[in-house]
């Protein structure tokens, strides 16, 4: 049911632990050419040998990557290294190349670039004392017994001259694939998570905490600083050095020690930065309608919200629900106005319109905006509203398998949503290490799976209903019960809790992805486990008033709250198939919207919401009537 994208495009797939070595050789010479030569002499012969060996090495591996319009070049670039460290060029020269070439590098043959996840930097630190302090020591200088054994001797971490000119992903490289004739293995045994944790650890020993508090005042007050750092790659990617020629050397070093011992401002930084590009690609849409190419400004209206607003949904619908209704209002008004082909003037205020509401949702998004409180509370309501419809269908057939004394079939729907769970968690994990999941992608596996329950509920609500009326239920027993609920009925009871709870799982982790990141984990788990406690009272009172029912009004109640389940899934579901840009959209003013009951003010999410009740209400009628001719 999940759909996704590839993570690279096909025509620049090389093996990542070729391109990542390649690029690891060429930050090594950018850092290290200068311990070898200076003015024109050779000043330690044994590192100027390894700087003509790795130089040769990078050549042989980019000539022998997979096919690409700008491998030729790329070799060109690496033969021209060669020959400057032949004659003993410039180390700021031989720096500028290889760090030129290595950026070409990654554009001709992407990898990843950034950890999937904020690092764990508690993690971090236990997994270095663990693993790199015997020889490193303990605060990172080396300076411990077994280092003087070693040739060559391991890095200085707090040596700041080196640690400028390296960024925390070479530091991930080196710990992902050790160093050749070195005594630094790899550490590859680990988990991609584990490396890039013990990778910025490494990264703070130049950087101590003592500056920090500078760095934060220069962040939080400087725009263009933010701005220089806009996302969790570039942060790893960055190097001090880098960022030093953009912003200056002691703003460069405090602004380092802040962001690498506090990461996930960053991550709450990056929401700004996916706002940039839903601005962007709406103006670049109004400018398509203005041009008349409305087929170009509805695909750009499209991307504005998948590829701009929609990466910053979850943590915005935390801090702020109502407002990301309206964002989604507004964009489905201006998708509407563009296939409509009003006039040039209407397109542009509502544009205007969207970019007023991004500006709220900058100041909700800002790190100042975030506290223990707001996550604590956006935990405990995303849980409580993601789960209570996937409670609500599994403990109403939980109930029924009780009262229908086939206990032997709730293996069926334990299996179903325990299984729907790990699937859930399963596809999280997936889409964080090796695929894409766009905002297309979760809207239609959101939409898709909402539409399938419903239809599932409406056969299930109707054949509850039927069973409700007088006498039914006695002679279904009597008749059908072993036959009905067979092994066909037990595959339908799994797969029922399954998508039931899959879509709400995959929601859940991707809203909780995001509180995450703002880095108040206990709050959220706070929130999350009160939530659950919440959700448990609930499951026990519905089992508990389920069992005391009469049979009859239990059929009637069951029947009722699955018929209401199915009208809500089908309107949620048609929307998010709007949101995806699988169906059109047909605004209807005025009309009130609530997400809890699945009402948006289009036409065709009402449309699909009549349809189903006319559907329930032809399947109730017919029972009756079959109970009144019996």
């Amino acid at each position: 049911m999940l759909i996704v994208a590839a993570a690279l495009p096909a025509a620049a797939q090389a093996d990542d632990a070729a391109v990542q070595t390649t690029w690891r050789l060429l930050d090594y010479v950018a850092v290290d050419y200068r311990e070898a030569v200076a003015d024109g002499r050779i000043v330690n012969q044994l590192e100027y040998d390894e700087m003509r060996e790795f130089t040769a090495a990078v050549t042989h591996r980019l000539a022998v990557l997979p096919e690409h319009p700008d491998r030729a070049g790329l070799v060109e670039a690496a033969r021209a290294i060669e020959a400057a460290v032949v004659r003993r060029a410039p180390p700021a020269e031989v720096e500028r190349s290889a760090r030129a070439l290595a950026e070409r590098l990654l554009a001709a043959y992407p990898v990843p670039l950034g950890p999937p996840a904020l690092p764990d930097l508690a993690r971090g630190a236990a997994l270095y004392a663990e693993q790199c302090a015997a020889c490193h020591g303990p605060d990172g200088a080396a300076k411990v017994p077994v280092a003087a054994e070693l040739d060559p001797p391991p890095i200085d971490f707090t040596d700041r001259a080196r640690a400028r000119e390296r960024s925390v992903f070479a530091l991930y490289q080196v710990t992902s694939q050790g160093l050749e004739e070195t005594a630094m293995q790899s550490f590859a045994h680990l988990s991609p998570e584990d490396r890039w944790a013990v990778a910025f650890h490494a990264g703070r020993f130049a950087f101590p905490q003592a500056l920090a508090a500078e760095g934060e005042r220069i962040w939080r007050s400087d725009a263009s600083v933010r701005a220089s750092v806009p996302d969790l790659e570039t942060l790893v990617g960055l190097t001090p050095a880098a960022l030093a020629a953009q912003i200056g050397d002691e703003r460069a070093t405090a602004v380092t020690a802040f962001l690498r011992a506090n990461p996930e401002v960053v991550a709450q930084a990056a929401g700004a930065g996916t706002l940039a590009t839903a601005r962007a690609r709406l103006n670049e849409s109004l400018a398509a309608y203005r041009g008349g190419d409305h087929d170009q400004a509805a695909e750009l209206a499209l991307a504005a919200y998948l590829d701009g607003f929609e990466p910053v949904e979850a943590l915005l619908g935390a801090r702020d629900s109502s407002l990301v209704a309206e964002v989604e209002r507004e964009m489905g008004g201006l998708r509407a106005a563009i296939g409509r082909g009003v006039p040039v003037d209407e397109v542009s205020e509502r544009v205007g319109r969207l970019q007023a509401l991004f500006d709220q949702a900058e100041t909700q998004l800002a790190p100042e905006a975030g506290s223990g409180a707001t996550t604590f509370a956006g935990a405990f309501a995303i849980l409580l509203r993601e789960g209570l419809e996937a409670l609500l269908i599994v403990v109403a057939m939980i109930t029924f398998l009780i009262r229908a004394e086939r206990r032997d079939l709730l293996v069926w729907v334990h299996a179903g949503w325990i299984a729907a769970l790990a699937g859930g968690v399963a596809t999280w994990w997936i889409a964080s290490h090796f695929i894409a999941i766009s905002g297309a992608d979760r809207e239609l596996t959101e939409g898709f799976g909402a539409l399938l329950a419903a239809v599932v509920l409406l056969f299930v609500g109707i054949w509850m209903h039927d069973k409700a009326q007088a006498g039914a239920w006695q002679a279904y027993v009597q008749a059908k019960l072993d036959r009905a609920l067979g092994l066909g009925s037990a595959w339908l009871l799994f797969g029922l809790a399954f998508v039931a709870v899959y879509r709400e799982v995959f929601e859940t982790i991707i809203f909780f992805a995001a509180l995450g990141a703002q880095g108040q984990g206990t709050a959220m788990l706070g929130g999350a486990a009160a939530a659950t406690v919440l959700l448990a009272l609930i499951a026990w009172a519905m089992l508990r008033l389920g069992r005391r029912l009469p049979i009859a009004k239990f059929f009637q109640y069951s029947a009722a709250l699955i018929a209401v389940l199915a009208v809500v899934l089908a309107g949620k579901g048609v929307a998010a198939l709007q949101e995806a840009g699988l169906f059109g959209v047909t605004p209807l003013e005025g009309f009130p919207r609530s997400e809890i009951l699945g009402i948006y003010p289009t036409l065709e999410t009402i449309a699909a919401q009549l349809a189903m009740a006319l559907l329930l209400a032809a399947g109730f009628l017919r029972a009756r009537r079959r109970a009144a001719v019996a």
